[in-house]
């Protein structure tokens, strides 16, 4: 007992306080009518009814937050992410080291500065920098991505500094795997993508679900760099689920159907977990190691 109290004891503490407690504080707030003035008139269910007839942004936001999250992942935090770990494991470690470290950049960067940065490259006047490389190497005309294609953007901006988290974490993966997997292919003729594809990829398949999970559900919530670079605009068109919450809450000071919409973001992480666990069969991950004794 004395042992778990040492080990455990502060993670649960810090789970508690920082995960239980907070969930229960929404749940309460989403039946309360509190307001800007923070104070609690009526317990009541308004803010679910609103949500299902007579929010008409709340599809839209939905709808959104489905397309960010799919290209992002797809393209990015877990396709760029494996081609990144694939070609700098591919090639001498020093130069794959360095390429490594240039990724990590913006991940060690603030937010403001990385969102900044975005703005500047796609300001849409001769002085942004995308407008400079193709109005001067190709002669076209100015282009307002942040109008014309802001989902594009917001994609472009979270899937770079996304992709460094699988990079690092399927480097780490395929240097893992045993040499003599990788002599054997090449002795039997297989050539580089047949290596990838029999060889890699399902020596990393566990890496490869872990990285999808945790991404999705760090995509669903993350709104930070909407938030700077867009500001869910324009027209809310790139404003996704989280953003919504936030400005409902603490721009519109509406806290009550703030934490109600919250609420939901919660099931909705839920339901995605469980039905990626479901699907990536990732029990078999946890599974009791079976050991053939002679």
């Amino acid at each position: 007992m004395a042992n778990f109290a040492l080990f455990l004891g502060p993670a649960l503490v810090l789970l508690a306080l920082f995960f239980v407690f907070p969930v229960i504080v929404d749940i309460a707030i989403a039946f309360t009518d509190m307001g800007q003035t923070l104070q609690v008139k009526e317990f009541t269910t308004k803010n679910f009814e609103r949500m299902l007839g007579g929010d008409r942004r709340l599809s839209m936001a939905l709808g959104l937050t489905f397309i960010y999250v799919l290209g992002t992942l797809a393209i990015f935090n877990v396709t760029f992410g494996l081609v990144l770990a694939l070609t700098t494991t591919a090639i001498p470690d020093r130069v794959g080291s360095f390429f490594r470290a240039v990724w990590l950049l913006p991940r060690m960067s603030p937010s403001v500065v990385y969102a900044l940065l975005w703005a500047w490259v796609v300001d849409p006047t001769e002085r942004g920098l995308l407008n400079q490389f193709i109005n001067g190497a190709f002669g076209f005309e100015v282009y307002d991505m942040m109008n014309d294609h802001p989902m594009m953007l917001i994609i472009l901006a979270n899937g770079f500094i996304g992709a460094s988290m699988g990079m690092i974490i399927f480097t780490s993966a395929i240097r893992s795997i045993p040499e003599h997997l990788f002599f054997a292919a090449r002795a039997d003729g297989a050539g580089g993508l047949h290596i990838v594809w029999h060889v890699i990829l399902p020596a990393i398949r566990w890496p490869l679900s872990f990285i999808t999970v945790y991404q999705t559900l760090s995509l669903l919530v993350s709104f930070e760099y909407i938030w700077l670079i867009t500001n869910g605009g324009p027209f809310f068109d790139t404003t996704v689920y989280a953003l919504y919450v936030y400005q409902r809450a603490f721009e519109h000071g509406q806290y009550a159907y703030g934490a109600a919409l919250a609420l939901v973001l919660v099931v909705i992480g839920i339901a995605a977990a469980l039905l990626m666990w479901r699907f990536m069969d990732m029990k078999r991950l946890l599974q009791q190691p079976r050991i053939e004794v002679q």
